[in-house]
């Protein structure tokens, strides 16, 4: 496929995908169409970057829809100069999207080829700093963050991410409750953390997150 097959699938993702589903904030939709997804996905699937689905990468995990990323972002109202710990860096892009956005990202991601890929794919973009570890520790040498933004869904967000913001942080995230992923947003005051969902969406699930197992009988 061309650029010019790509920049029209850009184009098509953000009026079909997109603009239809509350996704028309001027800033994150300039960065999605200046951002070439499809060099964050193996090429042998960038035919499929722009589907409205997560698309494969490695190690079984997954690149989330872009409807998600796009809404968790316009959810986050980030500001330029905001300080954001991105969890689930996997292949780049929504680091990439960020940093467009004027945020100074940190990406997390413990899996290693994911890393490589995030490098190949980003190249010494500024504003952008790459660390490899355990998704729920979060990068807490960076401490306190903006912005908590999780790139996927989890079960659980975790107590160690969330001591990472700062008091009055926000927080973006997908939960997986009862097999449905809903994308949800919560604020960190002095007295704790709350989160409520805003929509109900596909998104990658994340390792690592699951509630610890309770037992009935």
């Amino acid at each position: 496929m061309t650029e010019q097959t790509f920049t029209a699938m850009r184009r098509a993702m953000v009026e079909s995908q997109l603009r239809t589903n509350d996704v028309s904030d001027i800033a994150v939709i300039e960065a999605i169409l200046a951002e070439p997804r499809e060099l964050y996905v193996p090429e042998t699937r960038r035919s499929a970057a722009y589907i409205d689905r997560a698309v494969p990468l490695v190690e079984g995990r997954a690149l989330n829809p872009p409807l998600a990323t796009a809404r968790l972002i316009v959810e986050a109202v980030t500001r330029p100069g905001e300080r954001v710990l991105l969890i689930g860096g996997a292949s780049g892009y929504a680091a990439a999207l960020l940093a467009r956005l004027g945020c100074d990202v940190v990406a997390v991601e413990e899996s290693a080829p994911l890393v490589e890929m995030a490098r190949a794919a980003l190249g010494e973009r500024p504003g952008i700093t790459l660390v490899t570890g355990p998704l729920v520790k979060g990068h807490a040498e960076g401490a306190p963050y903006d912005l908590l933004f999780v790139d996927g869904a989890v079960e659980e967000l975790g107590e160690a991410l969330i001591a990472q913001l700062k008091a009055g942080g926000r927080a973006v995230f997908g939960r997986v409750e009862r097999g449905v992923t809903r994308l949800c947003s919560g604020v960190k005051t002095e007295g704790g953390f709350g989160a409520r969902a805003f929509s109900d969406s596909e998104a990658a699930v994340l390792p690592g997150f699951a509630k610890p197992k309770t037992f009935t009988f």
